[in-house]
């Protein structure tokens, strides 16, 4: 399971086409890890001042229709198909922003 840290907003913008955020036209991939305790630290680097929820999806590189590299992280080249995202979890934060754990999402 990969896991891509988001705000919620971002995951929603555009519900009928593949995920693909600025990261992906900036850097050509979009960044990954296979590790939760990575996704809460990724979470609480980029994302501690972000306003509502951030989420760690879920994403099933097998279902994936982009290709996956590991250079040494996980690095998806493309879109990422919906029906790839098996789940998300939601980062949970304490009262300065710091991401303290991640929870089923529902």
């Amino acid at each position: 399971m990969l896991f891509h840290v988001v705000p919620l907003d971002d995951w929603l913008l555009a519900p009928d086409r593949p995920y693909a955020p600025r990261t992906l036209a900036e850097d050509g991939f979009i960044p990954c890890t296979d590790d939760e305790k990575l996704a809460l630290a990724v979470a609480d680097s980029r994302f501690r001042d972000a306003v509502g929820p951030v989420m760690a999806l879920m994403i099933d590189e097998r279902r994936l229709d982009a290709r996956v590299c590991w250079e040494p992280a996980p690095r998806i080249h493309g879109r990422v198909n919906r029906s790839a995202v098996a789940g998300m979890l939601e980062v949970r934060r304490d009262a300065e922003g710091r991401a303290v754990e991640l929870a089923l999402w529902s």
